[in-house]
């Protein structure tokens, strides 16, 4: 959610950090600051609240903003309004320290009040600001500014990545983290430190992340990696395998766009190498379980938020029919509340596009703490959910700009097909059908191709629904957590109130909204269930509702009951929803575009979520 970046080095760290929260904009914020030990080693700080262009415009000269140390911060609000006041970094009482910080401090209230009752005096009301105090309170005794931070966060309960910097001790950045990602760039003759490699990648692409409690004291020559007890700790050098071309929208107008584009591709990089023909199966090597282990595999549990949460409903219905294993699907945010069954022979996956999902990754600890087995699928390779789990597999779709996921989901559901795949061909799914299943979804990127080239036809439909402030959207089957899928997309970017529900229970209370002011986008391909969705949207129909269809190519009938219809080419039923959420994302999107918003940072929403 919120971003850091710091710099160490012979350049002026201005610009640096400016350039590298501007580039974890994507995230989601509300204000931003940075704090630069200039030349004289005196510490300056600027915040503002809003976008990073009311930071820039409130520096002064950049001759004051001169310093080869600093540290920056963008924040989403948790305590405290989105304003400058609580906008980072913050300092403590004598103004010589500043930190940023990512997280929650649970019991920052008791902290606080016994900081208060030293005599420290606080100008926010975040609970960030108790770090800045507290690491202020134990440098008086230390004289140390990694020992002080050590001290202070050995008292800190709940989640952290931290950067800090002092006027006292001004050759060095303090960094630490717990639960919230902090990864160390290594460049040459100068460090960085960011919550996400995206902020860097244009400066070095070797890389360390850090590991829960573990503090990098970092300095010009150098740096030094111990945990919470002092003890040195020899952390791996990775390389990232991706360049910032990765992170420019070239000709498109938003990155949304662009990465909705890009599904085609990102399917494809999914499956390619995974798809083993001559045994009609597939390989997922990353698993790390022997053909005899899945054999046993009598249960899945899949935990996910938001949008990864379709996708994993959408995979239960596609393990269940290929494999014949039963699947729950459970929010990750409730998953370690209610004390969870795992039975005996039971897989427990964790899916989250960023790898640092808060809420996913407690559901995975507390799998784990059961005795579960956890495979985790994440598309952040060096993430934590990548790191903490018993084994795996990358989506491989990229990376993702876009608040809103399009290619992610796309890509997670092709994983969760290929899990079915390879599961089902362990128990009695037959060659003939598995070589079958494989050939058609290799050319489900050329089909997305076909639906792509509708683009302009699918924002003419937009504009006959974007002033409307309500939409309801139906499916059944494997394409009802598509129907959510395409809700949420509206949601999230269009600020349209939407909701997604199974065709059939349309008429256990949500008809009662059905009149010519609600769009109904109903998702109705070609299948087995066909008949059941027209006799559904017969009803809407019959009440003046407004029906945009899905349907399958060729299909003259629906236009008799639809005011619109978006085509798709025909495929087999489990592989239909990575065909028809494609026209939702578009109409989403284009939704969202003629209504003039900002696509890729809609409001209050953030693209990694790092706190419960």
């Amino acid at each position: 959610m919120c971003g850091i970046v710091g710099y160490i080095g012979k350049r002026n760290a201005t610009p640096i950090i400016i350039e590298g929260i501007k580039r974890l904009e994507y995230r989601g914020y509300d204000s931003s600051g940075i704090a630069i030990l200039n030349d004289e080693k005196e510490l300056k700080i600027f915040k503002e609240s809003g976008k990073i262009i009311e930071l820039e415009r409130a520096l002064p000269s950049p001759e004051q903003t001169f310093g080869n140390v600093g540290i920056a911060h963008t924040r989403w609000a948790t305590h405290g309004e989105p304003n400058t006041i609580n906008a980072h970094p913050h300092t403590g009482c004598k103004g010589k320290i500043a930190v940023v910080h990512n997280g929650i401090i649970e019991n920052h209230m008791n902290l606080r009040n016994k900081l208060e009752s030293e005599g420290h005096k606080f100008k926010s009301d975040t609970d960030s600001e108790v770090l800045a105090h507290l690491i202020e309170h134990f440098l008086k005794i230390e004289n140390n500014l990694k020992i002080a931070v050590q001290d202070a966060l050995k008292l800190v309960e709940g989640t952290f990545g931290i950067a800090v910097i002092s006027q006292e001790n001004p050759d060095s950045i303090i960094a630490a983290r717990k639960g919230s990602p902090l990864i160390l760039g290594i460049g040459e003759d100068e460090f960085f430190v960011t919550s996400d490699v995206t902020a860097i990648i244009i400066h070095t692409k070797k890389v360390i992340y850090l590991e829960d409690d573990e503090i990098v004291t970092i300095n010009h020559e150098s740096y030094q990696i111990t945990n919470l007890q002092n003890e040195d700790i020899e952390a791996d050098i990775s390389i990232v395998d991706w360049d910032v071309s990765s992170i420019d929208k070239g000709e498109y107008k938003h990155f949304m766009l662009k990465e909705i584009f890009e599904q085609p591709t990102s399917i494809y990089n999914a499956f390619r190498g995974r798809l083993y023909g001559r045994l009609s199966t597939v390989k997922l090597g990353g698993l790390n379980m022997t053909g005899e282990e899945l054999r046993r595999v009598k249960r899945l549990q899949i935990i996910a938020c938001g949008t990864s949460w379709h996708a994993a409903l959408i995979g239960k219905h596609i393990i269940e029919n290929l494999a014949r294993i039963p699947v729950e699907v459970e929010y990750a945010s409730e998953y370690r509340y209610r004390n969870p069954i795992i039975p005996e022979d039971t897989i427990v996956f964790a899916i989250s596009q960023s790898g640092e999902t808060a809420d996913t990754l407690a559901g995975l600890r507390e799998a784990q703490a059961k005795g579960a087995r956890v495979l985790g699928i994440t598309n952040t390779i060096g993430s934590t959910i990548a790191r903490e789990s018993d084994g795996g597999t990358y989506i491989h779709a990229g990376v993702e700009i876009g608040v809103a996921s399009t290619k992610a989901f796309t890509s997670q559901v092709t994983i969760l097909t290929l899990l079915a795949v390879l599961l089902g061909r362990m128990k009695d799914l037959q060659p003939t059908f598995g070589k079958s299943f494989i050939r058609e979804l290799e050319l489900i990127p050329k089909k997305i191709e076909v639906i792509l080239q509708k683009s302009n036809e699918i924002r003419k439909i937009a504009k006959t629904i974007k002033n409307f402030p309500n939409a309801l959207y139906l499916g059944r089957g494997v394409n009802y957590p598509v129907a959510l899928e395409g809700a949420l997309k509206l949601k999230e970017i269009s600020y349209i109130h939407a909701e997604g529900y199974p065709a059939a229970e349309m008429k256990h209370g949500p008809i009662a909204l059905i009149d010519e002011n609600m769009p109904v986008i109903a998702i109705a391909p070609d299948d087995e269930i066909y008949e059941k969705i027209i006799s559904n949207l017969e009803e809407v129909k019959a009440r003046n509702g407004r029906i945009i269809s899905i349907a399958t190519e060729g299909d003259e009938r629906i236009k008799q009951i639809s005011e619109s219809v978006i085509y798709v080419p025909k495929t087999i039923r489990t592989l239909q929803p990575l065909l028809t959420v494609i026209p939702l994302q578009l109409l989403a999107y284009h939704v969202a575009d003629l209504r003039g918003l900002d696509v890729d940072q809609p409001r209050n929403l953030a693209k990694s979520v790092t706190v419960e």
